[in-house]
């Protein structure tokens, strides 16, 4: 694949067989931006489990310190939270009507669905839009709860959710390009502390195989996990 000049004067302030220290790395994944905009941080993990057994599988949230720099529309479905939801900042809350409106309408302008329990057999029958979409709300991540007031402001603040793909990888944005480099550590760190808590008792041997951050269309940048 051919890159642009760019990309290939960032390539070179990369050691590509260096594996470089936390700080270091998100030192250097600034510098390394190629784009004009504010560039998304990413991570990406593979990681040492097999997510076709049950007890292997890694997914949950985390609120990281400094937010990820995207701002997200919240939908709150509910029939008995509604002025709750609005006070605390949900972009949009309703009921049936607001699903019906997805459905028929195809409307989506939102990234996130936190839900009151009693509207879970409504959400139900949206199985087959919601989830290929990765909108449908889940007790596990704290988006289906009586507390919607603390679930919305905890997504305003910068909760995020992780979760593995088939092939054990993990792909999650920790910040943008703006931020002091001490932020981007912070928040990568509180991430790495979070998978190393929730670590499956089955992996033998090395938990994760690769770590590497990077920008929107900059180079990747090894790093060290640690574990």
């Amino acid at each position: 694949m051919k890159h642009c000049k760019k990309y290939n004067a960032a390539l070179t302030l990369v050691d590509t067989k260096k594996v470089y220290s936390i700080e270091e790395a998100c030192e250097l994944v600034k510098k390394t931006s190629t784009v004009k905009f504010d560039a998304t941080v990413d991570v990406s993990f593979h990681i040492n489990v097999d997510t076709k057994q049950a007890d292997q599988q890694i997914r949950g949230t985390l609120i990281l310190p400094h937010g990820n720099g995207k701002t997200k529309k919240i939908v709150a479905i509910t029939n008995t939270k509604l002025e709750e939801a609005k006070a605390a900042g949900a972009d949009f809350a309703g009921g049936k009507e607001l699903l019906e409106k997805m459905k028929v309408e195809n409307w989506f302008d939102f990234d996130v669905i936190v839900a009151t329990p009693d509207m879970m057999g409504e959400l139900g029958k949206m199985g087959r839009i919601l989830g290929p979409k990765g909108l449908m709300p889940n007790p596990k991540t704290g988006t289906v709860t009586m507390n919607l007031a603390q679930a919305i402001k905890e997504i305003k603040l910068g909760k995020v959710e992780y979760r593995l793909d088939k092939d054990s990888n993990m792909h999650l944005s920790i910040g943008r390009v703006s931020f002091e480099t001490s932020d981007l550590v912070d928040n990568l760190k509180a991430l790495i502390n979070q998978l190393i808590k929730v670590k499956p008792s089955a992996v033998k041997g090395v938990y994760v195989k690769t770590a590497v951050v990077s920008t929107t269309m900059g180079p990747s940048i090894k790093f060290n996990f640690g574990a």
